[in-house]
């Protein structure tokens, strides 16, 4: 016998609300700044919507505008006649409605579809912010929910009222919507987390999870193979309250004995699948990662959730050990390390694993207690919005440094090129097309670049100037340089007390001008009687009369004919200066064979008649002539 919906219900998810009686959630926010009118400028917070896409990493400026009908935008706007699409040139239409009578969702959607670029619900509470979420297993809202593109806040009632007040006194209302600070982005890795759940039946949010991670795979492996991220997938689960341990309800739901568990997939304990078998699968998903990440491949999880979600979904009742085993196979994964890892569900002691899950649900920090079934978090802190590729790789995006930001990141589908724009407002060097502009997610950067391993320095606005080694090599160093009959003259040189020096031979400050010197006409060189003077560009040249021979280090002519009879005598001189040195050193070399004879004569003859004990007997060289 069936028992009724609500009882199963409650039944499904006591565990739940047992582990999370004193949970801490955690409100994401953005920065909203009004700019006028003057009485209510300044920055406010404002709760991040957990549907349409927020603009993580970027901002939005726009006119807010509250509408006369519909002020709880439940209706369509079409029935009232009311459009809030800009006109060209305007900034764009921000919505203002009220909280009550509707889903948050339904709200922002008849805003959207009305022209508005963002929708702020006003709170009708005096409360703290609180994150306006979908609304759970409702099939009419599954058909707009996934459309909604646009980012919506929720706003303090007090706060609301400000904003009415302006408007309804004729004043325009101009603000901005910041998300560039609700990622933080410490480094040049973003480290990010996905809890999710292997249940393919529980409704609209199950499909959009299941279409995220087939869509995701792709960016997500490439960033994970390219060092750029750090992902690690997460599952929650609950626990049975001891006393219920026994109960039908928590043997149907749980394992390790009403340890871990998780709601029933139809919601129906007579028929189906049921909740252990979700917690196991979820486990040997938790064990396909930490397999695969103890061998360096912890991408391979994406590539066994899709596999699994395709091959074996509930639908056909392939959601099953036979089919993850042959989906494990097919991915070359080691299933010995993976049942290990798995346990014995049917043991009664912790699993090491799910333990570690539940302790990680938990909150730490500014993240908050994980909620909301999926959650993504980035960096700590917990995404809100749509769960859709694009939307979620910008958030990624936001997390990183500025400038250390991979190319995907900065194709043209998920930012614009702030440097194209009159260079965005930073040095450059045209004629060596070198520019301080650099384009990152959140907008631009003016930085001194560094251009074949020479750094410029400077303030990157106005001033970027080579330094260092090497620089001369960059646009000749930004010194004065010139060509002419095929020679060429830089005042550039590496020096760091010195950077731009005009050459011999010119004159001027090296940097704009550097002008020849007419050695000639300033008699700085051709002075003796004999030499005339012809002047060049950067040198000059000198002459002599007659048969006279210039010499450039004495400034003097001399005699061609005595200059060949002096070289002639420093050449003979040379010849016997080299003969005697030969003659002296086979001399030396002579005398010393002599004596080295001599002496061994005199040892071979002082033996003969001097013999020593311990002294071989020494050649002979007269007895072996007389002989």
């Amino acid at each position: 016998m069936k028992q009724p919906k609500q009882k199963q219900l409650l039944l499904c998810f006591l565990p739940c609300l047992l582990l999370f009686c004193d949970a801490r959630f955690v409100v994401e926010k953005n920065s909203l700044s009004v700019t006028s009118p003057e009485s209510i400028k300044g920055t406010h917070d404002s709760a991040i919507g957990n549907f349409g896409i927020p603009q993580y990493g970027g901002s939005m400026a726009g006119t807010v505008v509250y509408p006369k009908e519909n002020q709880k935008s439940c209706k369509e706007f079409s029935d009232f006649s009311i459009s809030f699409k800009s006109q060209p040139g305007a900034l764009p239409t921000f919505l203002l409605v009220d909280r009550g009578d509707c889903f948050f969702a339904l709200k922002v959607w008849n805003a959207q579809k009305a022209g508005a670029s963002a929708v702020l619900v006003a709170d009708n509470v005096d409360e703290p912010l609180i994150t306006m979420d979908t609304p759970e297993e409702d099939v009419s809202s599954a058909k707009y929910i996934e459309n909604i593109t646009i980012p919506s806040a929720l706003v303090t009632k007090g706060f609301g009222e400000k904003l009415k007040k302006a408007i309804s006194g004729g004043d325009m209302v101009n603000l901005n919507l910041d998300w560039r600070e609700a990622v933080p982005h410490p480094d040049d890795r973003v480290e990010y987390e996905l809890w999710t759940n292997s249940n393919d039946e529980c409704g609209v949010k199950c499909n959009m999870l299941m279409e995220f991670v087939k869509d995701f795979k792709g960016p997500a492996q490439i960033l994970e193979k390219g060092g750029f991220t750090l992902f690690r997938p997460h599952y929650i689960t609950w626990y049975c309250p001891h006393a219920f341990t026994l109960s039908r309800q928590c043997k149907s739901q749980c394992i390790n004995k009403g340890r871990y568990c998780a709601p029933d997939p139809e919601q129906d304990f007579s028929s189906g699948y049921d909740g252990k078998d979700v917690v196991v699968e979820n486990l040997r998903q938790l064990c396909v990662y930490k397999v695969a990440n103890e061998t360096g491949k912890p991408w391979v999880w994406w590539d066994y959730v899709t596999d699994f979600q395709i091959r074996c979904p509930m639908k056909e009742k392939k959601y099953n050990k036979e089919c993850a085993d042959s989906v494990i196979k097919s991915l070359g994964i080691d299933s010995r390390k993976l049942d290990k890892c798995m346990g014995d569900p049917d043991a009664d002691m912790d699993n090491p694993v799910l333990k570690e899950e539940q302790d990680a649900q938990v909150g730490k920090g500014p993240r908050g207690d994980v909620t909301i079934l999926p959650t993504l978090v980035v960096n700590n802190r917990q995404y809100r919005g749509k769960l859709e590729k694009s939307a979620v790789l910008k958030a990624l995006c936001s997390g990183f440094e500025e400038t250390t930001e991979p190319a995907v990141c900065l194709s043209t589908d998920m930012e614009s090129n702030e440097c194209l724009d009159n260079n965005g407002g930073c040095w450059q060097d045209k004629s060596a097309n070198i520019t301080a502009c650099k384009d990152t997610f959140r907008g631009r950067v003016c930085a001194c670049p560094r251009v074949d391993g020479v750094q410029f320095k400077g303030d990157g606005y106005s001033h970027c100037e080579p330094s260092g080694p090497g620089r001369c090599t960059i646009n000749n160093g930004g010194c004065w340089h010139e060509e002419r009959d095929g020679h060429a003259f830089s005042a550039c040189v590496d020096k760091d007390s010195v950077k731009c020096e005009c050459p011999p031979g010119f004159k001027g400050d090296g940097i704009k001008k550097c002008e020849d010197i007419n050695e000639c006409k300033e008699k700085k060189a051709c002075q003796c009687p004999e030499c005339s003077c012809k002047n060049t560009w950067g040198s000059y040249e000198c002459s002599c009369s007659g048969d006279l021979l210039y010499i450039r280090d004495h400034d003097t002519c001399i005699s061609k004919t005595g200059a060949q009879v002096r070289s002639a005598w420093a050449a003979i001189w040379l010849i016997m200066l080299s003969l005697g040195l030969a003659a002296g050193g086979a001399y030396l070399v002579y005398k010393y064979r002599l004596r080295q004879y001599m002496d061994s004569e005199i040892r071979a003859i002082m033996a003969q008649y001097m013999p020593l004990d311990s002294q071989p007997e020494v050649p002979n060289h007269v007895n072996d002539e007389r002989a």
